[in-house]
């Protein structure tokens, strides 16, 4: 049978999963009676929740040619979003081709930069899909102008240039040559597929090898190991080894399990042969970017280097007064080994443990993949106190350099004074400003990550949340100097108890609460934001008191304002550096790092010594 390793790359919510669902349903993967989850492929909670994909996945169809040929296509789906584009870097050395896919209307944006720029360089050749024809506001022909611009920027070579191009809705599963196609299948981009993207060239004579891309974990048959054969020939219960990058020897044993993709299963197989993308079970130790070999083997595959994290975060034990109470996981044993087996799967983050072995600095690419690894953990029953995001700064030719990100911004033309001067206070520079239609414009910065943490919450209330914003690592740049933070301090609960409405509702002229009437508070907890610059610290317990001449029916007249709740992401983006946000597998909660108020005082005092 005719094979093919194709991934499918493009900008988060371009419709790579959508699309993929369809090609199922046209090759026959799935029934015509079985019923299928929209966007089978977005398999994990988070994934299904945030409508965005997390985890790279493969999977396979076989495709029948009018003539009666068979075909079997893998196909890697992607993620769109930056963050995880240590994903995506490595599933592009598994495959022979990539389809790109581009929004009709939004057009080339900064990830479909990223993963297009990854695949132009390993040489691989992209068919252009124009997804979302059928959208009213589509512009076919300048998105087709300016995906040709992208790949000129990128250095594509003339071949890559020459790419062919079609124009789908893969939600309505069809497409075509014309951009006025509004019916149809996808016949012409499984035929596309079969003519454009080359066979694996890869020496089946030769000994067994195989890079590990992605790694996984099963409770029956333990560590799963996802790539392709690189060479020759493996089968069921083969003696093999593992090596790392400098071809030392990590581990031996045997291919004790060999599994191929069936559409969304993974069914045993006997053997796989070079150019077939398989999951193998035998070993222990391995991880990704290792190589598996036959015992005959002493060179190592190369890998695809990875682009270096540009975030860390803080993972602390959780010591709150109400520590325990909710998650079942809340030692700093089981957060480490936690932890460690992430970095040992996920190869865009780092982990380095504190001297006092309660903490854990996790350093990752960006907010939304650290914030996405807390909420996992959080669901598994962890309890942890996490830190202020911060930058990793490295020292280049011209001494301190910080990270710096190509920001995309689209909003509406009454916004854009507002977001330029918001994005000047955070030491951003304009490099290009053009109306995109519709009352729109499409403002693009350079920016330091440092001053983009905790803004987007901000830009959305600016915005009236109409706007969009889009990150992507840019460069290491010169350090920027200071950058103005978060300019209200917070109402801080001077006790331990719940809170009570009396107080809360002569509070509420202070600020903004996060608390509501009958939540445990303890001392030192963020209750809410101060409307002045300095902390404050209140007793939100405080009840009436009550006297043989005073009613307490009066208080039934008390109507507060509904508190703020923060989702993790903001909770996260608000805190300052002298704070934390204890994340539990229910609860929320923002507090001071130092809960005693004369420990704070003093660690006040040192900073501003130092």
């Amino acid at each position: 049978m005719n094979l093919r390793n194709v991934a499918i790359i493009a900008h988060v919510d371009h419709g790579k999963t959508t699309l993929v669902d369809q090609l199922f349903r046209q090759s026959g993967t799935f029934r015509d009676n079985q019923r299928v989850e929209e966007r089978a492929m977005d398999s994990n909670d988070l994934e299904k929740e945030r409508g965005i994909t997390i985890l790279a996945k493969p999977t396979s169809i076989v495709w029948k040619s009018p003539e009666g040929e068979e075909t079997r296509i893998n196909i890697v789906d992607t993620p769109g979003h930056a963050d995880f584009g240590g994903e995506v870097e490595r599933i592009l050395s598994m495959v022979d081709g990539v389809i790109l896919l581009v929004d009709a209307a939004e057009g080339a944006m900064p990830q479909t930069k990223f993963v297009t720029g990854k695949a132009l360089a390993l040489g691989l050749k992209p068919i252009v899909v124009v997804n979302k024809i059928d959208r009213s506001d589509a512009r076919a022909q300048e998105v087709l102008d300016e995906v040709f611009d992208l790949f000129v920027s990128l250095d594509a070579n003339d071949e890559q240039l020459d790419f062919p191009t079609l124009f789908a809705s893969g939600r309505n599963g069809y497409a075509g040559n014309d951009p006025d196609i509004r019916e149809g299948t996808l016949q012409p981009l499984f035929e596309k597929i079969v003519g454009h993207v080359p066979p694996p060239s890869l020496d089946q004579d030769a000994p067994f090898t195989f890079l590990v891309t992605l790694l996984d974990r099963d409770n029956f048959v333990g560590r799963i190991l996802t790539g392709r054969v690189q060479s020759g020939v493996v089968k069921v219960n083969q003696p093999i080894h593992a090596m790392d990058m400098d071809g030392k020897v990590i581990e031996t044993g045997r291919a004790s399990k060999l599994m191929s993709f069936r559409g969304l299963e993974r069914v045993p197989v006997e053997e796989a042969r070079a150019g077939d993308i398989i999951s193998m079970a035998g070993l222990e130790v391995a991880t990704v970017a290792n190589t598996i070999a036959d015992t005959s083997v002493s060179e190592p595959i190369q890998a695809q280097p990875i682009d270096p994290p540009t975030l860390s975060m803080r993972f602390a034990v959780n010591d709150s007064p109400m520590a325990g109470r909710e998650g079942t996981k809340v030692t700093s044993r089981l957060i480490r080994d936690r932890l460690f087996r992430e970095a040992e799967s996920n190869v865009a983050v780092k982990i380095t443990e504190a001297e006092d072995k309660d903490s854990f600095e996790v350093a990752g690419r960006g907010e939304l993949q650290l914030g996405v690894l807390i909420e996992t953990m959080r669901r598994e029953g962890f309890e942890l106190g996490i830190s202020r995001p911060r930058v990793l700064f490295r020292e280049g030719e011209n001494g301190r350099e910080e990270p710096y990100e190509t920001v995309v911004i689209d909003v509406d033309d009454e916004f854009s004074g507002t977001v330029v001067e918001k994005m000047n206070l955070r030491k951003a520079e304009m490099t290009d400003m053009r109306p995109s239609g519709g009352g729109k414009t499409r403002i693009t910065f350079s920016a330091p990550s440092r001053g983009l943490i905790g803004y987007h919450g901000e830009f959305l209330s600016d915005t009236r949340g109409t706007g969009i914003m889009n990150r992507l690592f840019e460069k290491y740049g010169p350090y920027k100097g200071q950058i103005e933070g978060r300019k209200n301090g917070v109402l801080i609960s001077n006790g331990t108890g719940e809170a009570n409405a009396y107080s809360l509702n002569s509070l509420e002229e202070r600020g903004i609460l996060f608390v509501g009437h009958g939540e445990a508070l303890y001392e030192g907890m963020i209750i809410g934001e101060n409307a002045k610059t300095d902390d404050l610290e209140v007793n939100p317990m405080k009840a009436k008191q009550l006297t043989n001449i005073r009613s307490s029916g009066k208080d039934d007249a008390i109507r507060l304002t509904p508190p703020k709740k923060m989702t993790l992401e903001q909770a996260i983006a608000y805190i300052d550096d002298d704070e934390l946000v204890e994340v539990t597998p229910k609860t929320i909660r923002l507090r001071k790092r130092h809960l005693d108020p004369h420990e704070r005082k003093r660690a006040s005092r040192a900073k501003n010594a130092a």
